[in-house]
């Protein structure tokens, strides 16, 4: 089975000189019906009048119930239509909540991330970000991260 970062390179070809792309440690998750799930979006979604500075490398955290968010993204070439219209085109927070309520899966998470997508220097999340809310994450008993790139 050929790993992920090696289908990429393939595809797109070598990767940039001087950046290499380092093994990912997992950790086997629990069956998906007694995990607890959190979503991590790139978004950019905020609080109403709380922007996000141009090429930020930090992450939002956002309570479960949190219901006020607002998508900040800032590409020009992002359609807002679908999350105006339903917030879980890029946050499907009632989705987890159905699944918590049928037994899908174990649990919804205390806590939901958001990060701003639109920027292109990358090592900055794997080195800093990434780990930092990772941390945050197991520490609110999270299992799985449910990944919804915008």
């Amino acid at each position: 089975m050929m790993r992920a970062d090696e289908q990429m390179r393939q595809a797109v070809g070598s990767v940039p000189p001087g950046y290499a792309l380092a093994d990912v440690r997992t950790a086997p998750a629990p069956p998906l019906v007694e995990a607890t799930v959190a979503i991590v979006t790139s978004a950019a979604l905020a609080h109403p009048g709380e922007p996000w500075p141009e090429g930020s490398h930090d992450f939002r955290l956002f309570d479960r119930d949190e219901d006020r968010l607002v998508m900040a993204h800032n590409s020009t070439n992002f359609d807002r239509t679908g999350f105006a219209a339903d917030r879980n085109v890029v946050y499907p927070i009632d989705r987890l909540a159905e699944m918590a309520r049928s037994g899908a899966i174990g649990g919804v998470a205390p806590r939901h991330a958001s990060l701003l997508g639109s920027t292109f220097e990358l090592a900055t999340f794997e080195l800093d970000t990434a780990p930092r809310l990772a941390r945050i994450l197991r520490g609110d008993g999270v299992d799985i991260a449910l990944l919804t790139p915008v």
